[in-house]
């Protein structure tokens, strides 16, 4: 475990907090970059955690890449461009590839500004609360370069390719009420009930069966890039899993029991 990343365990629902408040979380240096894929990895392999918790230590989320490192040599640009495009794929390309492959469900606590690559990693989860005083920007081209974290893949399934081209394009700065308009966040509650609002969905995703959420959620994230037909055949092969689950017994039961179910992971 780093100090990078602090980690608070709440019954199924497991927090991580990004720990560098005083350069407001960037999330591009390789030690950042660490810390974060082993607790998501940890997080993911244990069933035990039903739902992971993502913010920001300080008053901002993540403002994404560390522009200070950004001149030759001293982070992800090097000197020789071919090796750039090196740094890039064993660096912050990582954290897109892992969020994509993970099964255990992320609820983003934007807590303030995610900026450039932060807004990347707030897309990069499966849903997004955010506080008023939280900010967006996919602000890459205001210092002449392209979302190099997967920005572009990700904006424009989320908010649609012409908004989505409008903030790439332009740069602009965007509150937290625009950013529920667009369907960048699914709400917007005041910063002192932020933590308690994404634990509480948190709580309501972990209350469920956790291998049929994790399918769930898997045939979420697949389906994006799969035809109807090859959906359906996935989908037909996970219920045939879920229905062979003790815990699809036991919802059943107390259906018709009118109780309340008590899940085991079985």
């Amino acid at each position: 475990m780093s100090d990078l990343i602090l980690e608070q365990r709440d019954g199924p629902v497991l927090t991580l907090t990004l720990n560098r408040p005083e350069k407001r979380n960037p999330i591009s240096d390789p030690d950042m970059i660490d810390a974060l894929c082993a607790a998501l990895e940890r997080a993911d392999a244990d069933l035990d955690v039903r739902c992971v918790v993502l913010t920001g230590a300080g008053s901002a989320f993540s403002s994404g890449g560390d522009i200070g490192k950004m001149k030759p040599g001293l982070g992800l640009r090097a000197h020789l461009p071919a090796q750039t495009r090196r740094n890039y794929k064993a660096g912050i390309q990582r954290l897109p590839l892992l969020f994509e492959g993970l099964e255990v469900p992320i609820v983003a606590a934007v807590n303030g500004p995610a900026i450039g690559a932060g807004l990347d990693l707030a897309c990069m989860c499966d849903v997004r609360v955010a506080a008023a005083s939280a900010k967006f920007a996919e602000s890459f081209v205001k210092i002449g370069i392209v979302p190099g974290d997967g920005g572009a893949w990700l904006l424009p399934r989320i908010i649609g390719f012409s908004k989505a081209s409008e903030l790439a394009l332009t740069g602009d700065l965007i509150d937290a009420e625009e950013g529920k308009a667009i369907g960048l966040v699914s709400r917007v509650v005041p910063d002192a009930d932020l933590l308690g609002e994404a634990a509480a969905i948190a709580g309501r995703i972990a209350a469920n069966p956790p291998h049929a959420v994790r399918m769930t959620k898997r045939l979420l994230r697949e389906a994006q890039g799969m035809t109807l037909k090859a959906v359906l055949e996935m989908s037909a092969a996970y219920q045939s899993l879920a229905h062979a689950t003790e815990d699809h017994d036991e919802a059943v039961s107390a259906f018709v029991e009118k109780r309340k179910p008590l899940f085991g992971g079985r």
